[in-house]
């Protein structure tokens, strides 16, 4: 018992979560975020969405998520994809491989990850915001 409260605290005095933290979802911060009409530098395959910071393996996760499809009725269900918006090429190729269309094509990694890294930077500070912080476009 001892040990396990020797281990626990100083990620309860740091505010900080453990590794096996499950958020609540008054834990994440959110930001809805969408393409400009002539932006060029846009890393989704989809025009909108939302970014969101959430807690992951005991570090805060940037994540993109698709925003409900235009002309889809509001009593259908809805399941939007995510992937992780990170500058790390092992996560960004391999923990994203299950939704990678929700990326735009990209001739290289390298180039993926140019496109990504002002959204990283974006998350970072979304993941800076109070928990639960629920951000408008352009406020970061």
């Amino acid at each position: 018992m001892m040990t396990e409260l020797a281990v626990a605290m100083p990620l309860v005095l740091a505010g900080e979560q453990g590794m096996f933290h499950l958020p609540s979802p008054e834990e994440v911060r959110l930001q809805p975020i969408e393409r400009a009409g002539n932006e060029a530098g846009w890393p989704f395959s989809v025009d909108d969405g939302t970014l969101a910071c959430v807690w992951s393996a005991g570090q805060k996760v940037v994540m993109f998520f698709e925003g409900r499809p235009h002309g889809l009725d509001e009593d259908e269900d809805f399941e939007p994809r995510g992937v992780i918006v990170t500058t790390d090429p092992m996560q960004l190729t391999l923990g994203n491989m299950a939704n990678r269309a929700l990326f735009r094509d990209a001739t290289s990694v390298e180039e993926r990850l140019r496109l990504v890294a002002p959204f990283m930077t974006m998350g970072q500070k979304l993941c800076d915001q109070p928990a639960g912080a629920h951000v408008g476009h352009g406020e970061l």
